[in-house]
């Protein structure tokens, strides 16, 4: 399996929005300056990121973005599937847990893209926006220590 950019660029834009949230919306232009990501490419994302609920909007000059909810609330699993769909590693999975496939009874490989299946979904809905904040402050921290 691999992440897009589009996934990769939005779970950085979620990390961007929390880690710079002062209650006011921010703009994409800022966003972009910040995550080096063109404009154009970052309202496609935010686009999405708005229309699944997980951003707020607000037009005029003094509008922009920021999150709908608490980054405890956001996945980085929910991030990607709505970026990427689905993250299973084998199409006989893309369905769900019951795999999808006139072969699965005799398939023995199967419980090996299980597994991994489910250590994908382990690791992406472990992992929360406010995870990675705490994570980056922590950088930072280390990094500004004199």
């Amino acid at each position: 399996m691999k992440i897009s950019t589009k996934g990769r660029y939005a779970v950085r834009v979620m990390l961007d929005l929390a880690a710079n949230n002062s209650g006011e919306y921010i703009k994409v232009r800022t966003i972009s300056e910040r995550q080096d990501i063109s404009e154009k490419y970052l309202e496609q994302i935010i686009s999405m990121l708005s229309k699944a609920g997980y951003v707020k909007s607000v037009r005029g000059a003094q509008g922009g973005y920021k999150l709908a909810e608490d980054p405890s609330h956001y996945t980085v699993g929910m991030i990607l599937r709505l970026t990427e769909g689905s993250l299973a590693p084998a199409p006989c999975l893309e369905n769900g847990e019951e795999p999808d496939c006139e072969r699965s009874n005799e398939c023995d490989v199967l419980w090996v893209w299980k597994k991994l299946n489910d250590a994908i979904n382990e690791v992406v809905d472990g992992v929360t926006i406010a995870d990675l904040l705490e994570r980056q402050k922590a950088r930072l921290e280390d990094y500004y220590v004199i």
